[in-house]
């Protein structure tokens, strides 16, 4: 009996696999659960990702302006809404607990990585198309709730940063992360093999950028002139 063919997602993951293994032994992911991880470290990765957040969520508009269906559309649409209605409210309580003040983090400075990787998903997914888009954004989704889940099982003693596994680990999430891979399994069975080549280098670009934010965070990355 031949085996069934592997779906698109799964091919995805298979490209980032060494990405991924790079972001779970990274010292600022492990500091996460064994607490080490300086604070003011995670206070600078919890101000870039506030700026960071508002720019994906014009790129998730921007990709279920594109969707397929009116289905997709609306999903994409209630994922960007998400952003700020539950990420962005989780960061008004970790700004205080890490001793910043919200209102000052939109005027603070947003760094090279974080300046580079959402100009990367803006362009890609004002510029490119539809697949484009979606293989672009799909990292954020898939990285962090696998980080989620595996961090969840070690916990952390520090509750600023448990209430961030919490985020990304629990189930609510996973049902979200799980919607877009449906998605992207059913767009997978109808690209031609340029299209699927063009996304699939997105999808490895913005996984490396997943890595290159939690590194930048953790040297607190600074312009250098």
């Amino acid at each position: 009996m031949s085996t069934p063919p592997q779906t698109w997602s799964t091919r995805l993951w298979n490209e980032i696999a060494p990405t991924f293994g790079a972001i779970l032994a990274h010292p600022f992911v492990t500091g996460l659960t064994d607490g080490t991880l300086d604070a003011d470290v995670f206070a600078h990765y919890v101000a870039q990702d506030v700026h960071y957040l508002r720019d994906y969520a014009r790129a998730l508009a921007i990709v279920g302006a594109k969707a397929p269906t009116l289905t997709d559309t609306a999903m994409f649409a209630r994922h960007a809404a998400d952003v700020f209605d539950v990420e962005l409210s989780l960061h008004e309580t970790l700004l205080p607990a890490l001793g910043l003040d919200p209102d000052t983090i939109v005027g603070a400075r947003v760094m090279p990585t974080t300046q580079a990787y959402t100009s990367y998903l803006l362009a890609t997914t004002y510029g490119g198309s539809f697949v484009d888009g979606l293989a672009a954004i799909l990292p954020c989704y898939w990285i962090y709730a696998r980080v989620g889940t595996a961090l969840l099982k070690q916990g952390s003693p520090d509750p600023r940063f448990q209430s961030w596994i919490d985020s990304y680990g629990g189930e609510d999430f996973a049902a979200t992360v799980a919607q877009v891979l449906d998605l992207t399994d059913r767009v997978g069975l109808i690209l031609n093999p340029a299209e699927e080549a063009v996304a699939r280098a997105h999808f490895v670009n913005t996984a490396r950028y997943e890595w290159m934010f939690f590194d930048a965070a953790y040297r607190r990355e600074d312009w250098p002139v």
